[in-house]
């Protein structure tokens, strides 16, 4: 018989972002998710680094005004990527 344990087992809502975030790269929307689990959410993606370029875009695309806010407050920025020209359209 095994004594009984002192830790409760996890929360639903606690299991549900931890699967969340095994599987946060292979989202393509979260604004249905509400504010204080994607806050949740986001505070523990950071605490995993998964923070990439598309993470951070699937976050300000839900247009949280919190997730902005923590977003610059953090002073977390997007990378942005000048696009070289391929072709020359003025002859020389």
């Amino acid at each position: 018989m095994r004594p009984p344990s002192t830790q409760a087992p996890p929360r639903l809502l606690s299991l549900t972002i931890d699967s969340a975030l095994l599987h946060i790269s292979h989202f393509c929307d979260l604004s249905s998710v509400p504010d204080p689990i994607l806050l949740q959410l986001f505070s523990r993606t950071l605490q995993a680094g998964k923070l990439t370029e598309k993470v951070l875009k699937l976050f300000t695309d839900t247009g949280s005004e919190e997730i902005l806010n923590l977003i610059q407050s953090l002073n977390i920025r997007q990378i942005l990527t000048p696009v070289l020209p391929t072709r020359c359209s003025e002859k020389f």
